[in-house]
């Protein structure tokens, strides 16, 4: 959903926990059917890789063709180092329970760390207005969209900052769990 879509949505509290939960589903899905079917351990990064493909097909064609917005604001997120991990944690143990604890603990540990690099420049504080804010939360105000109404933006500020310095550990955790 729209958690993915936008680099100013790609917050450091909620994108890192929802986008997790709702691709294990399809990649654990498609794992099941390739392991009872065929014995192999693949089926959860043969299907992060082919979603991977058509988020890039859709954001260049419809954000990027028709929209006429930069490559570097509708990136989709790459999930393919944990869909590996989930699926050498089958390879390892052949049991779908283990697999469903450690592997799915791993699937959501690895999200954020793997997509840092990609969100890095994007949560720099910048001073804008007087107003302290993130490149991205810049980016956000900057772009409209006209499908979005404004009190739907997520200002990075809230209750998460009193477990540390940052709310990344805590999210990819509660997205682990």
């Amino acid at each position: 959903g729209d958690w993915d879509f936008w680099v100013d949505w790609k917050d450091r509290r909620y994108w890192v926990v929802m986008f997790p939960i709702a691709t294990i589903c399809f990649s654990a899905a498609v794992q099941y059917i390739f392991w009872e079917g065929f014995r192999l351990p693949l089926g959860a990064t043969l299907c992060i890789v082919a979603l991977i493909f058509g988020e890039w097909v859709v954001r260049i064609h419809a954000f990027v063709g028709w929209s006429e917005f930069p490559y570097s604001l509708v990136w989709p997120a790459t999930l393919i180092p944990s869909a590996l991990a989930l699926d050498m944690v089958l390879l390892l143990t052949r049991n779908f329970v283990l697999t469903g604890v450690v592997g799915a603990f791993l699937f959501g540990v690895l999200f954020y760390p793997t997509n840092w690099p990609l969100l890095a420049p994007y949560h720099v504080p910048i001073e804008n207005n007087g107003m302290l804010m993130t490149v991205a939360d810049l980016i956000g105000f900057n772009y409209m969209r006209t499908a979005t109404p404004e009190y739907l933006r997520f200002i990075e500020a809230g209750t998460l900052r009193t477990f540390g310095v940052d709310v990344a550990p805590v999210s990819a955790f509660f997205s682990a769990f």
